[in-house]
């Protein structure tokens, strides 16, 4: 026990002075010059000084290091001061209020063609390239971010920043489309969130809407029918009501193997693009076509793209202008063949007792812009995430799919659905009890297909290789149960796998913050690109399970759903150990009664897994980010998916293969995978 003290006391302190550098910086003692760049720690992002293809100007920006591509560069800080390509001196450094400057001309006589601008004082600031992209303003005292180049977004949405806007701070971030393919300086469409309720994405020509989204439903923008309605969807849009933020947000987690980026065309066209492996990017999806232009097909006019004149009129309706019409000039749009009770009566033309206006519907479409929340309207649609939406006026931009898309009823005079046929009294209630019926059947269906459903999921988890564990996992009647968790409940405790939820990432995968049953818990996801898999998942699943200490992280349940594999941990207020010794602003918090009840605490559990446990296992990648702490600073052990259990008579056993991370290995084990439990 004695030797186990000092070795992790020398560990201790031995990591509080090594602070590996994640990131590039610059600071008032290291301007940057022309022939100079920044890389991130990570070896994607560069920063410094470029030159378009057929340009005669040189811009600051950030790009993919190393990109064969031409559309590389991400950001561009002097979009509306280029510099010459004669002009052979520039530099870009920190000034004396402590705010990123770019200079031009010569040391002697030299002039601001960029600056940072923010209004404050300080001598002590450092620019950072982050591994994501984001060039960061930092005060090195404080620590916090005075500026970063997320929040002035340029042509390119990246993975980690947002769009969308903060009312109460008057912030609004859009993307700026370049003026041409090889000019950088603003171009004429922007790119944003509309403040709307419910909100919804467009683009703007200058001032005016260029062409639009539909409706956020809480999983996809409704008017985009190939966006991924699954909570695996990279784009997720946040409303904070007290904070009064809505912020589109753009999370790549879930394939980090693969680059990817939203781009905004100089002539308006949104793309996503991924990158191959042979380094050039294509795009994935590209957004407009014909009926994606606002209101093409003008007032209470329908576009249908797979359609000749893709321009109609909704039933009820006629062309405005028949000539202009029948001539492909669709924005006069349509009007109404026949006035409605309502507008009569409002001009005293017919009395109460006259045949009452009715609802038609058209289905598959992009709702209409211009929608509110109000009791009396023209136009409903209901939209499962959002509810009922109204309009009151003009429909304009109506687009109709061949799939997905919403249902629309707007109100007709009674005449114009005589044709359809109206229905008596006798002939509805008939209707209606056959309604009934059906509905009772369907339901009747339904339950039976769902029991099916939930026996046929039953019988795959007791066959798949992961679920085996529940028959292994029975532990004494003194000892709680392992529990599954339904994949839904998950979602809504992590806010569909929310990047504001985001705790950090690991070999596993990312793990999140959530809301379970009252509790807060962390959600460790295993990724698809994760260098752990299955074995090691399962490995952590029993282990921790069966294993209960007070220096342990306790397992709470799990879940194993589709491709889904989650586990379900107690959440850690202080993070992980290495959040405060490898941080020299955080590591002064660790006095040295906190950092001996660590050393102890983890010593503790060290002699419970080896030497107490009904189960006797070794670790084999104790480091400090598997160091959880929580309110109290209580230390708990974590990650036990590269852990082994042993035989309890055994003083020395063999590994099959070495595993763990270099330099918190025993040299004994890194050299012969020979691992001893002795203390």
């Amino acid at each position: 026990m004695a030797s186990l003290l000092t070795s992790l006391f020398l560990l201790f302190l031995s990591s509080s002075t090594y602070c590996s550098s994640a990131v590039s910086n610059l600071t008032s003692s290291k301007p940057l010059s022309l022939k100079q760049t920044l890389v991130s720690s990570n070896q994607v992002f560069e920063w410094g000084f470029f030159n378009p293809t057929n340009s005669s100007n040189q811009y600051l920006g950030i790009w993919y290091k190393g990109d064969s591509s031409p559309h590389s560069v991400v950001w561009v800080a002097n979009r509306e001061e280029p510099l010459s390509l004669t002009d052979t001196w520039a530099l870009l450094q920190i000034s004396n209020n402590g705010n990123l400057e770019l200079l031009n001309g010569n040391p002697q006589n030299s002039s601001v063609l960029w600056s940072t601008k923010v209004d404050f004082s300080s001598n002590t600031t450092l620019a950072i390239l982050l591994d994501n992209g984001n060039f960061v303003l930092r005060d090195s005292t404080s620590g916090a971010d005075l500026w970063q180049s997320f929040q002035h977004p340029c042509d390119t949405f990246l993975p980690n920043s947002v769009l969308g806007f903060n009312l109460k701070t008057g912030e609004n971030y859009k993307q700026n489309s370049w003026k041409a393919e090889n000019d950088p300086s603003p171009g004429n469409f922007t790119f944003g969130i509309a403040k709307k309720t419910p909100p919804e994405a467009a683009i703007w020509f200058g001032s005016a809407i260029y062409t639009r989204s539909g409706p956020w439903d809480k999983l996809k923008f409704t008017g985009i029918p190939d966006m991924a309605s699954s909570y695996k969807s990279p784009y997720n849009l946040v409303e904070d009501v007290e904070k009064e933020t809505t912020y589109l947000f753009f999370n790549n987690g879930f394939n980090n193997s693969v680059l990817s980026k939203v781009l905004l065309s100089p002539d308006g066209m949104v793309s996503i693009m991924l990158k191959d492996k042979a380094g050039y990017w294509y795009a994935n999806y590209q957004g407009q076509n014909e009926c994606d232009h606002y209101g093409i097909c003008g007032p209470f006019g329908v576009c249908k793209v797979t359609e000749s004149p893709m321009c109609k009129c909704l039933k009820g309706f006629k062309p405005n202008s028949v000539e202009e019409w029948n001539k492909g000039n669709w924005s006069g749009g349509c009007v109404r063949q026949t006035e409605l009770l309502c507008q009569k009566k409002s001009s005293n033309n017919v009395s109460e007792n006259g045949p009452r206006d009715e609802f038609a519907k058209i289905g598959k479409v992009c709702v209409p812009a211009l929608y509110e929340y109000m009791e009396a309207a023209l136009t409903y649609s209901f939209i499962s995430g959002i509810g009922c939406l109204v309009w009151s006026d003009t429909l304009i931009d109506i687009t109709e799919f061949e799939s997905s898309g919403d249902d629309l009823f707007f109100r007709l005079a009674h005449s114009e659905l005589q044709g359809e046929g109206h229905l008596s009294k006798t002939k509805i209630i008939i209707g209606l009890v056959v309604a009934v019926s059906a509905g009772a059947a369907l339901l009747a269906v339904v339950a039976f297909g769902l029991h099916r459903r939930k026996a046929k999921r039953k019988r795959t988890a007791t066959n798949n290789d992961l679920i085996w564990t529940t028959t292994n996992l029975k532990r004494g009647d003194d000892q709680p149960e392992l529990h599954f968790f339904e994949l839904d409940s998950i979602l809504m405790a992590t806010n569909k796998f929310s990047i504001t939820n985001k705790l950090g990432q690991g070999g596993f995968g990312p793990v999140y913050k959530g809301q379970l049953h009252g509790k807060e818990v962390a959600v460790k996801r295993l990724s698809s690109s994760s260098s752990q898999g299955d074995e090691e998942f399962r490995n952590e699943m029993i282990l921790i399970s069966k294993l209960q200490h007070r220096n342990l992280v306790k397992l709470i349940g799990c879940c194993i759903e589709n491709e889904e594999k989650l586990l379900i941990y107690e959440f850690m207020l202080n993070k992980s150990l290495d959040t405060f010794i490898f941080d020299y602003r955080r590591r002064v918090e660790l006095d040295w009664a906190i950092r001996f009840n660590i050393i102890d605490g983890i010593a503790r559990g060290l002699v419970y897994l080896y030497r107490d446990s009904s189960l006797r296992v070794i670790h084999r990648d104790l480091k400090a980010s598997n160091i959880l702490l929580d309110e109290k600073m209580t230390p708990k052990i974590s990650d036990f998916g590269l852990a082994r259990n042993f035989e309890g008579t055994l003083d020395l056993a063999n590994t099959y293969r070495v595993v763990g991370t270099i330099g918190y290995m025993s040299p004994e084990y890194a050299l012969r995978g020979i691992f001893d439990k002795l203390l």
